[in-house]
């Protein structure tokens, strides 16, 4: 997980740099984030359920080793279609370690109290990984070249891998007798990707032209017929079964609303600070410094004895409210702000509001998820986040980039267009998080999440569905 994370904040301090050398436009530079988040989210279900079906310990390791090779390949990048392709390859072998990382705690920790404990290191692992990410990735950036943010996986990767074979247990997977769901993966990734694309190449064709219109349309129809596979297979990629856990996808849907908002801090606020501020990586990523350790701060074990004093929905709700607040603060941003008077502040809102929302969600989202489908459940966990995450991305770049030139073709200056743009794109990041409060206030009514069964019980489930002869019932 601190790979993964690593990864995933270490490339924005370095877009600029990518920008420069591979002659990325302004939209196409999204697709280095949004490849890696199309396909992470995109396998992140066949690979929990593969993990249920065929052992978490096994899928766990082959991501690691995709993700690891890929991680070489993106470093050896010289042309634009090389690093995106490499990224998107990247994703998967996320997508195959992640998926297994919240199974295995739940599994591991039935009790609520442990499991919140162990929940607090995950986040807290996930949070250092991205604060280290945004300096290492600005002093590699600077010091050597960008390619170097990718070559740093390389001796991580390694280890993960050995000590992984001989730390993790292997659970007692459900078996393939019934196949694994290949269409409804393929659907669901192809559907996610023409709608990332239709949406990052709508300011280069427009909204409502035919080319736009076209590939939302193929979106929608491939997402349409991904769910009438799923209601028709005998063994789907994602039971819909388990969109009736309401905890599950109420808190989906809160969660993808605050990562918009937090990848959208991160994204254009690393082209804010370097293009219109003129900061350099290494400042960049001391800039966003403040918001990662006081995330970790709270991750370290402060959230968790909230959420056990107070109850989930109560720590949760002002944390949605500060990171709005922080969001609505980088409204005010000009084209010489004063980093202390408004980055600052609102950065730390932000860091305050995710360090204490991520932890409950992740609890609440996983109290009534059964033992067997713990994979599915961390699947559906980490797609709501990193599709919602990818969208909305694509979404806040295009318009802060339309923004931008429809200012520029007005005669306004480019940083006072550029900066208009990253500031209607933060004023639809608040809305959006603001939003995820009102679900959250009206929609959630568990105070605290409930224990999902004793060590044994587990054990049980696991012995008595491994020797079932006939195929998973769903």
């Amino acid at each position: 997980m601190f790979m993964n994370a690593l990864d995933s904040s270490i490339v924005n301090v370095a877009l600029p740099d990518i920008q420069k050398e591979l002659h990325f436009t302004a939209s196409g530079l999204t697709w280095v984030v949004t490849a890696f988040l199309i396909s992470f989210g995109s396998f992140l279900l066949m690979a929990g359920r593969l993990g249920d079906l065929i052992g978490r310990r096994k899928v766990f390791l082959s991501g690691i080793v995709l993700f690891t090779c890929s991680s070489i390949a993106c470093g050896l990048a010289q042309t634009q279609s090389m690093l995106v392709v490499g990224r998107f390859f990247q994703g998967i072998g996320g997508a195959f370690s992640a998926s297994a990382i919240i199974a295995i705690i739940v599994t591991e920790f039935p009790e609520p109290a442990e499991r919140s404990k162990a929940m607090s290191a995950y986040i807290f692992v996930a949070v250092g990984g991205g604060s280290i990410g945004l300096l290492v990735g600005g002093i590699l950036t600077q010091a050597l070249s960008w390619h170097w943010i990718f070559f740093i996986n390389v001796p991580i990767g390694v280890f993960t891998f050995v000590f992984g074979r001989i730390l993790i247990r292997e659970n007692v997977g459900l078996g393939i007798r019934t196949g694994v769901d290949v269409p409804g993966s393929v659907l669901i990734t192809l559907a996610l990707m023409v709608g990332i694309y239709a949406i990052s190449t709508a300011t280069e064709f427009g909204w409502l032209s035919a080319h736009t219109l076209g590939f939302l349309g193929a979106s929608v129809a491939l997402a349409v017929s991904f769910f009438v596979l799923e209601a028709k297979v005998s063994n789907p990629i994602m039971p819909l079964r388990i969109l009736r856990i309401p905890t599950l996808t109420r808190t989906s849907v809160i969660r993808g609303m605050l990562a918009t908002g937090m990848f959208s801090t991160f994204f254009l606020g690393a082209l804010y600070l370097e293009g219109v501020l003129g900061y350099s990586p290494v400042q960049t990523g001391l800039a966003f410094l403040p918001m990662s350790v006081t995330m970790g701060i709270l991750s370290a074990g402060i959230t968790a004895r909230l959420v056990t004093r107070f109850g989930g929905k109560r720590v949760l709700i002002p944390g949605m409210v500060s990171a709005t607040v922080g969001l609505l603060m980088l409204t005010l941003l000009g084209t010489d702000t004063s980093y202390v008077s408004v980055m600052l502040p609102a950065f730390l809102l932000i860091g305050l509001g995710a360090g204490t929302a991520f932890a409950p969600l992740l609890a609440i989202a996983m109290a009534d998820v059964p033992v067997v489908d713990a994979g599915l459940g961390s699947g559906i966990v980490n797609v709501s986040q990193q599709m919602a995450a990818a969208l909305g991305l694509a979404i806040l770049s295009a318009i802060a980039t339309g923004f931008t030139r429809h200012l520029e073709s007005l005669g306004h200056p480019t940083a006072v267009a550029l900066t208009n743009g990253y500031r209607l794109a933060f004023l639809i990041g608040a809305l959006l998080v603001g939003g995820g409060t009102v679900v959250a206030a009206l929609g959630l009514d568990r105070s605290a999440p409930r224990p999902t069964g004793t060590p044994m019980e587990i054990h049980l489930a696991e012995e008595e569905l491994s020797a079932a002869s006939e195929p998973f019932p769903h």
